[in-house]
């Protein structure tokens, strides 16, 4: 069962990956599970990526995560996301 905060999640992180291929001049569809470099984003394009998502989502990437595995595809990065977001998530009755 996919929840809205996913498919929210999944749909910002996708617009920030366009938003990158719209400025190299890619214009092609991007899958969820497709390779990032393979679409066309340079390793530098995934670093300005990995800012972006920071900014987007109001969260500090911490450097153990900085790795391009995390920044393979969309799906991977809405992954890392998620968990960072729960681990800055209040504890609910605390």
């Amino acid at each position: 069962m996919l929840d809205r905060t996913n498919s929210d999640l999944t749909q910002r992180v996708a617009a920030l990956v366009r938003s990158l291929l719209a400025k190299r001049s890619i214009d092609r569809p991007v899958g969820s599970h497709d390779d990032l470099a393979e679409s066309g984003l340079s390793s530098l394009d995934l670093v300005n990526l990995m800012l972006a998502v920071e900014v987007e989502f109001d969260l500090e990437i911490p450097e153990v995560d900085m790795r391009p595995a995390n920044f393979r595809s969309i799906a991977r990065i809405e992954a890392l996301v998620a968990e960072l977001m729960r681990a800055c998530a209040p504890m609910d009755g605390a």
